[in-house]
């Protein structure tokens, strides 16, 4: 028999499920890498500050503490931290003074672990981005600090920093406020391989509140032993 017979002779259709789960086989393969890794359940997701009540800026006071962040991630040895999403939104209150400030402060501690124990702030539990995972995020998350963190965490790179300025235009009542927000959403994301930390800080000359929610990626530092 030919070899064109028997192609005629073999039903190459796919049902349409194979052609349903080919289809998603081929996205997932051709998808951007970072989505590729959502997939695959490395992808993490935290909040801080609940529904309508955020998070006092500042530490324990008002000033940026960089012993005291709001939000504070720790990278363990072993595990390679990439952000992918960082929002934070402040609630600034009425100015005490002409030219106060308020500000948002994203930055990566590159060489140390920061504590993560209760006694220094509130444990969040990050979500998987892949809803059917629960739990087991590698990399510990603190929030609201408010003791001095062991280690000082070290500002090695600042990755993003809003700053408000306040204006008078008169008296005090007629204060005017830009607005205080922060989206870092990298188009080239560093691989921040641990230990180390990632930090997030808000306060300024007034008492400032937010939420910040921060989406990242956690894999085994093994994977980029290929690439070195």
């Amino acid at each position: 028999m030919s070899l064109d017979a028997l192609l005629v002779a073999q039903d190459y259709t796919a049902s349409t499920a194979e052609q349903k789960l080919r289809m998603l086989m081929g996205a997932l393969l051709d998808a951007d890498w970072k989505e590729a890794l959502v997939a695959r359940g490395f992808g993490w997701h935290v909040a801080v500050g609940t529904f309508s009540t955020p998070i006092a800026g500042g530490g324990n006071g008002t000033i940026l503490d960089s012993d005291q962040p709001e939000l504070s991630i720790a990278i363990p040895s072993g595990t390679t931290f990439i952000p992918l999403r960082v929002r934070v939104d402040c609630q600034v209150p009425l100015l005490a003074a002409d030219s106060e400030e308020a500000e948002i402060l994203i930055s990566v501690d590159r060489t140390q672990l920061a504590d993560t124990t209760a006694a220094s702030g509130t444990v969040e539990t990050p979500l998987n981005m892949r809803t059917d995972r629960i739990g087991g995020c590698p990399c510990p998350v603190l929030s609201a600090v408010t003791v001095n963190l062991s280690p000082d965490p070290v500002r090695s790179m600042e990755l993003a920093h809003a700053v408000a300025l306040g204006d008078f235009q008169g008296t005090p009542a007629n204060a005017m406020w830009t607005q205080l927000m922060c989206n870092y959403e990298p188009l080239r994301p560093p691989f921040v391989v641990g230990p180390a930390g990632f930090n997030i800080y808000w306060g300024g000359t007034v008492a400032v509140s937010g939420f910040a929610a921060a989406e990242f990626l956690a894999i085994p530092s093994s994977l980029l032993t290929a690439l070195s």
